[in-house]
């Protein structure tokens, strides 16, 4: 054992004969931690992007209401009378009437033969 450790701390495994097959494998485990790195960099900017588009959504739905909010003010009755006092228009006394147009009933083709 502790010949084991001895030779460990002192890297023998590294200059032996078979340390080709030692170096292919750190060299496949280094490749390994390289590749993780990178795959956690993406995730991480992936994240970080979606936060940002979620917080912009937010921003965005909030100033719709308020944008709709004013808009059912500016369009309410009152206001806009308000608006036309200013302009020295006032509304009529007389409430509106409803004008109705009837079409003529076309008559089918029998019927206009007959005629």
């Amino acid at each position: 054992m502790k010949k084991g450790v001895y030779g460990i701390l002192k890297a023998r495994f590294l200059v032996d004969e078979d340390a080709t097959k030692n170096w292919r494998f750190i060299v496949f485990l280094i490749f390994l931690a390289i590749l993780m790195i990178a795959n956690s960099n993406h995730f991480e900017q992936k994240i970080f992007r979606i936060t940002e588009l979620t917080n912009q959504v937010k921003e965005l739905r909030s100033e719709f209401v308020d944008d709709r909010s004013e808009l059912m003010k500016l369009k309410m009755e009152s206001t806009v009378s308000a608006t036309m006092e200013e302009r020295n228009i006032h509304s009529s006394p007389v409430p509106p009437k409803k004008i109705t147009i009837k079409k003529p009933v076309e008559k089918s083709f029998l019927k206009k033969l007959w005629q």
